[in-house]
């Protein structure tokens, strides 16, 4: 059996196992929880399996400190080798909250003003904006910067430009706290992560996390994972590979922890900033921090934005959370500041899913069990098949060419009638998928007649280049676009894991981005992005050969023509 299959394989198999890193006679006020450790280690293990993750690692702390840290799972599944205490997880961009915390350090000490000009501290950064952009926007992302361009671009030329007044709009800009970690370094004249490590590590005695990724903590890291295959949407429960090495100093995500790093962590923002031998930040400024600074719908519905961390509510309760995406692991943190507990959870797989329910249902369980009440029941196991309304999307479409295609629906089930065979639809983190061949590398996408009404009635369905339409639809069915976009289709690369593969296409006489994203063109021969309004985020074709353009920037970031 070849290794890549031999790991599609024993996942399933793999990740009932686990194990308590502390005793209950270490942490006495951890006999109160029992049954619901005991609850939540039951749907950990269900998580873990219904998304054929490798392992993971826990931490839960209150005010007192660590009240439990587990590991669940593998972190070599060929090997069966365990998730150990001391393996490393990537927290990514949960060290978010860290670098804002260091910025809120250096305003006590008199070194820095948020409502500054960024490009006072830094000069040099190139940027091109009608109104002055502030450490405040930054820290908020609300700079109205594209997301997740390099701070140095490549054209000495080039400027970085916004798509909209700073302070107007939440986009999340990871690029922005880049450049808070240069702006570290620059006031506290040594690198970030040597502030950080001195700044918070040394105080709080995280002593065995790191504040970067590099070669020679990598035999620390627990081994990781990601898709088989990078180029197309992720499938629930799909098939992994192991990911390749990384190297990153970013202050954007790149801290790597364990639980009871992790757990002291917690703790310190349990009690609002202070620790055991005094302050990380004044109260005034974990004031700050902690505040809902700006609506941050990309993080939910009640969601609002601090510095470095997303201000939510939950059952009534004020909740800090953030989550973190690495190219082989996925992180997610909640801190429910009223009751006084906190939660974190990482897997060792970059699947698209972030283990944010793990952190809910433990603060769930965690409160219920500080009232004497009922624990919570066990959620129920996710079913990717169950699509809500599937009747709306029920039908025949058809294409200018004549070809149709039939979905039909049972109850909450949706299928596709295809060449043949009745083929089920799924739910993914890309959107409604297919397990077929001919549909694999795009979603499925239906439209409604009134895209602001859900209740309104589905009258189109596209997938990649292909546009359909049911009896219900009366807009256009051929459209027109000027000849030289043709040159621009095509599948565009960068082998940098934070940037990987584009695919542009031609559809209802628009390009798209990975047939989801409709772009358009601009005055300064740009396409910008327009799924969101005022989006910062564009696209210009570069090196025209053979009737094709060679490469592409994406808001600065270059990627060369693939011909796949």
């Amino acid at each position: 059996m070849t290794g890549a299959l031999r790991v599609a394989s024993v996942v399933a198999a793999a990740n009932f196992f686990s194990r308590e890193l502390v005793s209950a006679e270490e942490i006495p006020a951890a006999k109160n929880y029992k049954s619901a450790f005991e609850k939540l280690d039951k749907f950990i293990k269900q998580y873990l399996r219904d998304l054929n993750a490798p392992g993971l690692t826990l931490a839960i702390a209150n005010r007192q400190g660590l009240l439990r840290a587990a590991v669940f799972g593998f972190s070599d599944l060929e090997q069966k080798n365990e998730v150990r205490e001391t393996q490393l997880f990537q927290i990514g961009s949960i060290s978010k909250s860290f670098v804002a915390l260091l910025c809120l350090q250096l305003v006590d000490e008199g070194k820095l003003d948020l409502q500054k000009p960024v490009t006072d501290y830094v000069p040099w950064f190139r940027m091109q904006s009608g109104q002055p952009i502030t450490v405040h926007h930054m820290l908020t992302h609300s700079s109205g910067l594209p997301g997740d361009p390099p701070v140095f671009l490549s054209d000495p030329a080039a400027k970085h430009e916004t798509g909209s007044l700073p302070g107007e709009k939440f986009h999340y800009c990871n690029m922005c706290f880049g450049l808070l970690g240069h702006l570290i370094t620059t006031i506290d004249r040594t690198p970030w992560n040597e502030s950080l490590r001195h700044r918070i590590f040394q105080p709080l005695e995280m002593n065995d996390s790191e504040t970067r990724i590099v070669s020679a903590n990598r035999a620390r890291m627990a081994k990781n994972y990601n898709p088989f295959f990078d180029d197309r949407p992720y499938p629930w429960n799909g098939r992994l590979a192991e990911a390749p090495a990384i190297v990153s100093d970013d202050a954007a995500g790149s801290i790597a922890s364990t639980p009871r790093d992790i757990a002291k962590y917690m703790t310190m923002l349990l009690n609002h900033g202070a620790y055991s031998k005094g302050r990380i930040v004044s109260e005034n400024s974990f004031a700050e921090f902690s505040k809902a600074q700006i609506k941050a719908d990309e993080f939910g519905p009640t969601a609002s934005y601090g510095y470095g961390i997303a201000v939510d509510t939950m059952d009534g309760h004020k909740i800090l959370r953030h989550t973190g995406g690495m190219v082989s692991f996925m992180s997610a943190i909640h801190v429910d500041l009223d009751e006084g507990v906190a939660v974190f959870a990482s897997i060792n797989a970059q699947q698209g899913y972030r283990p944010n329910p793990i952190c809910v249902y433990g603060l769930k369980l965690l409160r219920a069990a500080n009232s004497h009440q009922e624990l919570p029941a066990i959620p129920p196991p996710n079913d990717p098949t169950k699509i809500e309304n599937a009747a709306d999307y029920a039908g025949t479409y058809t294409a200018d060419d004549g070809s149709t295609l039939q979905f039909t629906a049972a109850m909450d089930r949706l299928f596709l009638i295809y060449k043949g065979s009745q083929l089920q639809i799924e739910n993914s983190t890309s959107g409604l998928i297919v397990r077929h061949p001919d549909f694999e590398i795009f979603p499925l996408l239906f439209g409604r007649e009134n895209e602001n009404d859900e209740k309104s009635p589905v009258i189109t369905f596209a997938h990649g280049e292909s546009f359909y339409w049911n009896a219900r639809y009366s807009g256009p069915k051929r459209f027109d676009y000027p000849a030289e976009w043709q040159a621009y289709t095509g599948y565009y690369r960068n082998e940098n894991p934070w940037v990987g593969g584009i695919r542009i296409l031609m559809r209802q006489g628009k390009l798209w981005v990975n047939g989801t994203s409709p772009i358009e063109p601009m005055s300064n021969g740009r396409f910008r992005d327009v799924s969101e309004p005022k989006s910062p985020e564009w696209i210009s074709f570069h090196d025209i050969a053979n009737g094709k353009a060679m490469r592409i920037k994406f808001s600065g970031e270059d990627l060369w023509r693939v011909w796949i």
